[in-house]
């Protein structure tokens, strides 16, 4: 029984490095197959009719968008919802507490341009890993506002994306 324990949790270990591996050999595969496009394309430029190459500027453009739906795989690191299985298992951490704000509460949506005093340090989230949120990226930060947790571009003030309902 022990051992079938200890084999599964390496299997599990194991496993995302697996993933990433067939990835990061399909996004070079992908990226193979958009230099051979061009060059038929350019192929098709010189030696080809404007049929040809209206074909191969289709095909550069498929593979490019094939390129770029595997890189955006690759990179989603963190899904939208990866904090609800964790926030239902670990309800103290998103316990609303006695946390009230100056200011009433406004319900904001990607795109709004709002106030410096919104994402103030007071409100921001300095570890977002401990509530499984994805990483802000620089010169962003997550604000707590009231329940919601709102993503802000603090150079511009704009709001890129809006958890609403966060906090019980």
């Amino acid at each position: 029984m022990r051992k079938s324990i200890i084999m599964a949790l390496m299997a599990a270990a194991v496993l995302p490095v697996a993933a990433q591996a067939q990835s990061n050999a399909e996004l070079r595969h992908d990226r193979r197959d958009v230099r051979q496009e061009q060059r038929e394309l350019q192929d098709a430029r010189r030696y080809g009719s404007q049929r040809d190459v209206r074909e191969e500027r289709r095909d550069v453009r498929d593979a490019r968008q094939e390129l770029r739906e595997d890189r955006r795989d690759r990179d989603r690191r963190w899904g939208r919802d990866d904090w609800r299985g964790w926030r239902d298992r670990n309800p103290n951490f998103y316990a609303r507490g006695n946390w009230n704000a100056p200011f009433r509460y406004t319900p904001f949506r990607a795109g709004l341009r709002i106030a410096p005093t919104y994402y103030g340090s007071r409100y921001v989230i300095a570890d977002p890993w401990r509530y499984r949120l994805p990483a802000a990226g620089w010169g962003r930060t997550w604000v707590r506002h009231y329940n919601d947790v709102v993503l802000v571009d603090t150079r511009r003030g704009i709001v890129i994306d809006v958890i609403r309902g966060f906090y019980h």
